[in-house]
């Protein structure tokens, strides 16, 4: 079978496909939604639930909707004008899809998601539970994240990344992620001797690739975002395509264009994966040597006795770094107790602890279930 035939064949068979779309490419440079543009999407989305397959649409273009009514004529730069913005845009987005769609028969759903919503345990949980059900029941989720209420730290960042990880959390078998690009190219199209990429087997073929600057006037990402979702995705055994949104349909048809990015590892338990790449460390624990050691080679939990300092302000089950000597960061974990707890604990032994101190000092600091090497 040729990389061709493959390529065609992992998009016809997939069962489930994720596709996100930039605001550039719903909107038009003042921020009005361009029609023509989210029709074809509509479109060749419809073609693909017509074969039996299932869509999770992750869609910018909130905070871009919200500029023109409100009179706004850039991406405003602070957070509360954001949060405003996206307020009047996203109704005025979902409704345009919701009218759209419905020329298909096909019922959307709203999904707005923030880190927090998936980082902590019952809260993912929730998250997989209403996208699925919503894809039990024919629905088209379209996901978003929270930009009404989310603040700098706790974002995703970009959608592109929050594409990536939404394809894991529903057991997506390919992500589409679309440009205002073609392909990715070994430097920004129209530079001398920029290349087409076809295929990213791994991450050494991205090795010297300029991939320019950040994304357009209205959106947030760039081609390094989407990169790095398409590292996200294939680290966890989802394939992805890289192609322009003009191309959607043909992407979504299995035909050869844009760029494939292989799948390069597993799936991963889905809260680990989350942990990796959705969050924002609450603080970080210093280890020692053996400890650093315990963790990444003998995939043991990190123990108080390991531990020689504590940065941060953080409560039980919130995000840690988990740092070496020098201060690199060597994984990420969910911390059993509270920061205030944690000096009277650094460099003490278990039983000891448990000794003197009585039932439930003797648990990991950091389980090794809660904890990826990052």
């Amino acid at each position: 079978m040729t990389p061709e035939e493959a390529r065609r064949r992992a998009v016809l068979q997939a069962r489930r496909i994720v596709v996100k779309v930039g605001s550039s490419s719903l909107t038009t440079p003042d921020g009005a939604i361009a029609v023509d543009r989210v029709a074809a999407l509509v479109d060749a989305i419809a073609a693909v639930r017509r074969r039996g397959q299932e869509i999770v649409l992750v869609s910018s273009g909130a905070i871009a909707t919200g500029l023109t009514p409100l009179g706004l004529t850039r991406r405003p730069t602070d957070l509360a004008t954001q949060q405003a913005a996206a307020s009047v845009g996203q109704g005025l987005l979902m409704g345009h899809y919701t009218a759209s769609f419905a020329a298909f028969d096909l019922r959307v759903g709203q999904v707005l998601l923030t880190v927090d919503d998936v980082t902590r345990r019952s809260h993912y949980r929730n998250a997989y539970r209403t996208l699925g059900k919503l894809l039990d029941l024919g629905v088209v989720p379209i996901v978003n994240e929270n930009d009404t209420v989310a603040t700098h730290e706790i974002r995703f960042g970009d959608n592109d990344r929050l594409a990536a990880l939404v394809s894991h959390l529903v057991h997506a078998d390919l992500l589409v992620l679309l440009s205002d690009v073609d392909a990715l190219h070994t430097a920004p199209p129209g530079t001398p001797g920029a290349r087409r990429v076809d295929l990213v087997r791994s991450p050494e073929d991205l090795a010297g690739i300029d991939i320019g600057g950040v994304g357009s006037a209205v959106g947030t990402g760039g081609m390094a975002t989407k990169i790095e979702a398409a590292r996200i995705a294939t680290s966890a055994g989802i394939p992805a395509v890289l192609t322009s949104a003009s191309l959607v349909a043909e992407a979504l048809a299995g035909e050869r264009l844009g760029t494939a990015f292989a799948a390069t590892g597993k799936r991963r338990p889905t809260r680990l994966l989350w942990l990796a790449h959705a969050t924002e460390a609450a603080g970080s624990l210093w280890l020692d040597d053996g400890a650093v050691r315990a963790v990444t080679q003998r995939h043991a939990s990190l123990l108080a006795a390991g531990i020689t300092k504590v940065e941060g302000h953080f409560t039980s089950g919130e995000p840690v770094n988990l740092v070496d000597p020098q201060g690199q960061l060597v994984a990420r974990g969910l911390v059993s107790f509270d920061a205030d707890e944690m000096p009277a604990l650094l460099g003490r032994r278990t039983g000891d602890l448990a000794a003197e101190k009585g039932a439930g000092y003797d648990r990991a600091v950091v389980h090794r279930d809660a904890l990826i090497l990052v």
